[in-house]
């Protein structure tokens, strides 16, 4: 018995599974969680140490000065 392979047969290509769309509820808290991280760090840009405080001191307000003129705040 004898098998012969054609010289031009190229294998045929699989079909990769469509993967499914990630639900809403498995976004939610980390969308939540960047949101409240990004307030978070848009208030120590903008207004620590500047119009309010929390903190005593000059030690955030040092710490964020570049930034605080690089996003266009004023601070002085």
């Amino acid at each position: 018995m004898t098998v012969t392979i054609a010289a031009n047969a190229a294998p045929r290509p699989v079909p990769l599974p469509i993967p499914r769309p990630i639900p809403l509820a498995e976004i939610a808290p980390w969308a939540v969680f960047a949101a409240l991280v990004a307030v978070i760090l848009l208030y120590f840009v903008s207004t620590e140490q500047g119009a309010f405080a929390l903190f005593k001191g000059m030690l955030v307000h040092e710490y964020v000065h570049d930034g605080r003129h690089l996003l266009g705040f004023p601070c002085h």
